[in-house]
């Protein structure tokens, strides 16, 4: 059994269909399912049940996926252990960070840091699927990303509970109120943030009240969200940790929705919190304290 079969299994899991498992190991959709197909003339067994929507484990796929997880983990831990020996850097952390968490809290971090201990640091940006897997597959070490989300896979340190506002030009008329209604903006243009954990969510919440904006601007880099938004361009929905200058941050009335952001931790890792305390600390008092 070669490890690129079992990189090619946990992508399917993680990635929920061949294309994009494909898309993420950087090889034709056709080259990962004959890798899946090898894998399970190997094994004597079917692992995926295909359909047109998301791929589901089989029973003897689900007996895998725990093996899958942990041979992925150890074979990194052996590679880094290795290369640590040969004198190569070590990394002291790497940190996965979800997109949708503001970048000044990392950057933050980092600059209260000793520049002796910034060496060694490897930071990673992904979705929430995305670092889960990479924490699962011990391609990182910790994840910042949402917690509280009903699951028992990872070793979760909840840090802070945000809700979600309206980002709008200081200079809107409306900029100065501390809630504005879907309703009072309905003429409004609006920007999606596309990453948006809670999309779905905030488009219920507007097409509920009679609110179909024109859009324009569809993207997944909230600092260009926020530039265009400080110019006038349009208005968006995002957690209140956000700031940037020329942009107000007034309540959405009745949208009550919150998120949970803290440390995810993987539960068949070796790495231990304490072997990086200054970025962790500092990300933790950063959030905790509400200076976010």
């Amino acid at each position: 059994m070669e490890r690129y079969l079992l990189r090619y299994f946990l992508a399917v899991v993680d990635q929920g269909s061949f294309s994009r498992a494909a898309a993420h190991c950087n090889v034709s959709q056709p080259s990962l399912s004959v890798g899946i197909a090898k894998l399970e003339s190997a094994l004597e067994t079917q692992l995926f049940f295909r359909s047109n929507q998301r791929m589901q484990l089989t029973r003897a796929g689900t007996r895998l996926l725990g093996y899958a997880r942990r041979i992925e983990a150890e074979f990194n831990s052996a590679q880094r252990a290795v290369a640590e020996e040969m004198g190569e850097q070590k990394l002291h952390c790497r940190l996965g960070v979800l997109h949708s968490v503001p970048g000044a809290i990392i950057a933050a971090a980092i600059a209260g840091l000793p520049a002796a201990e910034r060496v060694g640091i490897e930071i990673v940006y992904g979705s929430e699927r995305d670092l889960a897997g990479k924490l699962d597959r011990g391609r990182i070490d910790v994840a910042l990303s949402l917690t509280d989300r009903g699951g028992s896979r990872f070793i979760e340190q909840p840090l802070m509970q945000e809700s979600y506002a309206i980002a709008i030009a200081a200079s809107h008329p409306l900029a100065d109120r501390a809630e504005i209604a879907a309703e009072e903006i309905a003429s409004e243009t609006m920007i999606v943030r596309r990453h948006c954990e809670v999309l779905p969510d905030t488009s219920r919440h507007f097409t509920e009240r009679g609110v179909r904006p024109p859009f324009a601007l569809r993207c997944t880099n909230d600092e260009r969200v926020l530039q265009m938004v400080a110019v006038g361009l349009g208005l968006t929905v995002m957690p209140t940790s956000y700031v940037h200058p020329g942009v107000a941050r007034p309540r959405l009335s009745g949208f009550t929705i919150s998120r949970s952001i803290g440390f995810l931790f993987s539960r068949h890792s070796a790495y231990i919190r304490e072997d990086s305390p200054s970025l962790l600390s500092g990300i933790e008092t950063l959030l905790t304290d509400g200076r976010a």
